[in-house]
């Protein structure tokens, strides 16, 4: 699980983006001000992946804050600006960020970019595990007790969302917004019904009774 620490004063911004960052699977801890940033990476730079952060601050802004982040750790930044704010962006990006993004901003698009910063800083979770099933995000492949298993790239997506949603009930409609157009085709309700079917098939002992992709009735599906 990757960890993002997220530099905003806006409590309401923080709230939901904290929500929404934990359902995508990200591990989130959040402070207010450039005093408490500084003090927060001064002291748990290695327990952090990613910083994002907002240019206006209640005690000051966010370019001192990305200064000394660059000057003294290797952890990539995003800064959060203002809608058509160049100098912001400018500036930020001779700092040394590694991406921006404009308010207001669209929440999937960026989970795309600190996925993008991630995998470009070396940063991201290469390795992900359900069951005994084994999965090399960094390689595409997937293996089970030590043997690869071929899947189709709706069904490597599909099984890359139960791996970043561990423990959680995910719902049809969640799936069908996560895998919809990954294979350039429409995916509709009955489609998913037959693409889980096929997943289990190749990924579980027993695809009868699974243990890995359980069906929690009336809500959807949960993978352990």
């Amino acid at each position: 699980m990757n960890r993002i620490l997220l530099v905003e004063d806006d409590i309401e911004i923080i709230k939901n983006l904290t929500v929404f960052l934990q359902e995508e699977g990200f591990w989130v801890e959040s402070v207010t001000g450039q005093t408490k940033a500084m003090e927060y990476i001064e002291e748990k730079a290695s327990e952090i992946d990613l910083v994002l952060l907002d240019v206006s601050l209640e005690d000051g802004n966010g370019f001192s804050v990305c200064a000394s982040i660059k000057a003294n750790t290797d952890l990539p930044v995003i800064f959060l600006t203002a809608s058509g704010d160049e100098y912001s962006v400018v500036t930020g990006l001779d700092l040394g960020a590694d991406d921006y993004i404009g308010k207001p901003f669209r929440p999937r698009e960026l989970v795309s970019r600190i996925k993008s910063v991630l995998r470009r800083c070396g940063k991201a979770q290469s390795v992900l595990e359900l069951g005994d099933i084994r999965i090399d995000t960094a390689g595409g492949n997937v293996t089970k007790k030590g043997t690869e298993i071929f899947l189709s790239a709706l069904e490597y997506r599909l099984l890359l969302v139960f791996a970043n949603n561990r423990g959680k009930v995910l719902s049809r409609t969640k799936l069908l917004e996560e895998i919809w157009d990954v294979a350039g085709e429409y995916v509709n309700d009955n489609t998913l019904t037959v693409y889980i079917k096929r997943l289990r098939e190749k990924i579980e002992t027993d695809a009868q009774n699974p243990a890995i992709i359980k069906t929690i009735r009336g809500l959807g599906y949960r993978a352990d």
